[in-house]
This record gives C-alpha cells, structure tokens and sequence, in this order.
C-alpha cells in the first residue's frame, strides 16, 4: 500500500547462539547479526538490575546503525543476593558456583535494549527466582565433566541437562535461556519491526 510506513530491518548485537533460537521461536529473523565489543565487568558494588541494564544499552549502542534499521541486545546473568555470577573462570570456577547455587533460590538477571530509528534507546530488566535442589557432589562432577556449564552465565544452561536441577521457577523461562521473549517482543513490536 503507498504512503506504510516500512518495517526497520532488525540488527541483533549478540552472537549467542541461544538468542537467535529464542527469536526464532517467535518468528523473528535479525537481517543481520553484530557482535559488541564492550567491558561486561560488573562496576564496583553494582548491584545486578543496574548490570544487566547497563550491559544492554552498552551493547545496543556499540554496534553502528543504519537509519532503518533496529538494534536489540540483550545480557542475562546470575546473582545470589547481590553477587553476580558469571560465567566460570574453569572447572573449580564452575564447581564452586554449583556448590552455591544447590539447594537455594537464586535470581537470573536480564536486560534487554532495543535502539529505534529514532536513536533512542529502550530498556526492560525481568528477574526470574530460580531454586535448584540440593546437589549432590557426583551430581556436581558430571555436570562439570560434560563441560555444559562453561561459558554460561552462572554456569548452568536450564535448557539442558541443569533443568533436572530446578525444583522451582517463578518468572519468565526464556529468561532464564537468555532473552525474555515478552519484553523483547514488547519492545520490538514498539519499534515498528514486523514479526513473523
């Protein structure tokens, strides 16, 4: 129809994998894929809300725009209280994460950053309580040894074998994956870019 307005191409400032399925999920396709260069060390006495808000918007902003085109970004992190986990340094790194998270609640930290057309940034923080049950040390090692864990915010990923370890989830379940899909949703549709 002349004179409707065209829908923004949509750039994705995140290599991971898990994003890009997630979108998927709910018809999205990024027409391209950016990857930020920025520090994602927590500030000192940074609480997690105000980290993962912060790495969002940092990321959206990093990568260039074109003038029809929408950046999302997102980051995802695990806290216990207010300690920030992230993702392990090694295995000992990783076993030791998994000691703190068995048998108690913990929160998964997301911030998700959507730059318009209009250049402005838009950013939503969701929080997901998760609660693992108490694990035992053979349960620890192999999940250490199928090396799933490496990599991961917290050092688990709920969309493999971790999720035999969670006994409770309050929140959003893509979430805990990597990118609240209702927020992003939210946010893209308010941005003008066409789903499915």
């Amino acid at each position: 129809m002349s004179g409707a307005a065209t829908s923004p191409a949509l750039v994705l400032a995140s290599t991971s994998p898990r994003r890009r399925e997630l979108l998927a999920r709910i018809g999205i396709v990024p027409a391209r894929i950016a990857a930020p260069e920025i520090d994602e060390s927590p500030l000192r006495g940074e609480i997690p809300r105000a980290y993962v808000a912060r790495l969002a918007e940092s990321k959206a902003l990093a990568v260039a725009r074109a003038a029809d085109e929408v950046v999302l970004a997102g980051d995802t992190t695990v806290a216990v209280g207010r300690r920030i986990l992230e993702k392990p340094a090694d295995e000992d790194d990783l076993r030791a994460m998994l000691g703190l998270l068995s048998g108690r609640r913990h929160h998964v930290w997301s911030g998700v950053c959507v730059v318009g057309r209009d250049g402005k940034p838009r950013v939503r923080v969701v929080d997901t309580i998760v609660a693992f049950k108490a694990l035992a040390a053979e349960e620890i090692e192999s999940y250490v040894a199928s090396g799933e864990g490496m990599g991961k915010a917290g050092g688990y990923a709920i969309q493999g074998r971790a999720e035999a370890f969670v006994r409770f989830l309050s929140g959003s379940h893509s979430n805990v994956v990597g990118l609240p899909l209702f927020e992003t949703y939210s946010l893209l549709t308010g941005a003008g870019v066409s789903l499915g």
